[in-house]
């Protein structure tokens, strides 16, 4: 890959990494303390969790991906351990999103009973459980499907006591079968496709109630309809995103290393990242209360901003006042002298 496109990538990069920490930690404080009583309800906790995987994808993950492209040279172990932490997070992304669409199914289907099933604890039992299994299954090769061999390191370390630790690449660790038969097909396809059935049955039955049922009905059914195209937009562009990159991974495994230009996995790799910091404007969007939580924390941001200014230009205008007293008390005693 030429220089400059390798800079490019770098500062694609960066500016991706810097728009998901911004933008999800606004989402953040948003839900958390810009909506009232937020966190009572599942839907955005699920929210809170999607956005702090994207968060961590702009600290951890898109460094990480610079990182691991040869440009750092640790033990194969070490660099397994760091290839393993985009794949919890993708995994956590992944987990939340089939959270939020089972809490808009269970709603929308037993509306009766929601509440006394989806109750706090209950909440973050699935938040809990969620993360749990996210790590499990990004960490699965920690437990042996990998490409990275102790028993051929530590020979290797025997036969040259001054060896030198080889760069640390994603693929030279992370096996091509456990991405395409593992993780692809069963930990993004499979809860993908979960997904995409629940949200057909939700706007299959939204649909239907909105036809028979009275007009002050239609308005919570339509506001119940808006949230649910938000949140299915969301899950359109998660999936638009990675299967690209997903795409490429079987592209390798069945046709070999040139099968795929390493531009164009480049540009699978930022498309995958850029999702972590969209999500945040389909938020402003498309959801109202966000939105106008967003607004409330950008007002009190300037007020505080143009209260840090007062009062800064009262220290300057007390400073001259006292300026100005002291010269004329100066120049005073000169004339009584």
């Amino acid at each position: 890959m030429a220089e400059w496109s390798w800079v490019a990538y770098t500062v694609l990069e960066v500016l991706i990494a810097v728009a998901c920490c911004l933008g999800n930690v606004l989402v953040m404080c948003a839900v958390c303390f810009g909506i009232r009583d937020s966190l009572r309800e599942p839907t955005f906790c699920f929210l809170v969790s999607l956005a702090l995987a994207d968060l961590l994808v702009g600290v951890a993950a898109v460094p990480l991906a610079v990182l691991l492209d040869g440009w750092v040279s640790v033990t194969p172990g070490m660099c397994l351990l760091l290839s393993c932490v985009v794949l919890v997070l993708t995994q956590a992304s992944v987990l939340s999103l089939l959270a939020i669409s089972m809490d808009r199914y269970l709603r929308l289907h037993m509306p009766l009973r929601y509440k006394a099933l989806t109750t706090k604890k209950r909440t973050w039992m699935v938040l809990s459980l969620c993360w749990t299994l996210s790590c499990l299954l990004g960490f699965t090769p920690l437990f042996g499907w990998n490409n990275y061999s102790p028993q051929a390191s530590d020979s290797t370390n025997t036969s040259f006591t001054a060896s030198v630790s080889p760069p640390c690449t994603f693929l030279s660790v992370i096996s091509l079968p456990f991405m395409v038969y593992f993780n692809f097909l069963g930990c993004v396809m499979a809860p993908l496709l979960i997904m995409t059935l629940l949200y057909a049955l939700i706007f299959w039955s939204l649909q239907g109630r909105l036809k028979e049922s009275c007009p002050q009905a239609q308005a919570s059914l339509l506001r119940e309809k808006r949230l649910a195209c938000s949140l299915a937009l969301v899950l359109i562009l998660f999936a638009g995103c990675w299967i690209p990159l997903h795409l490429m991974n079987c592209l390798l495994l069945v046709n070999g290393p040139q099968a795929v230009k390493q531009g164009t996995m480049y540009t699978g790799i930022l498309l995958s990242h850029f999702n972590s910091a969209v999500n945040p404007v389909v938020y402003a969007y498309r959801i109202p209360k966000i939105r106008r939580a967003y607004s409330q924390i950008w007002r009190r941001f300037l007020v505080n901003i143009n209260c840090c200014r007062g009062d800064k230009q009262a220290q300057r205008s007390r400073a001259g006042s006292r300026a100005n007293r002291t010269e004329t008390s100066a120049e005073g005693g000169k004339t009584l002298s």
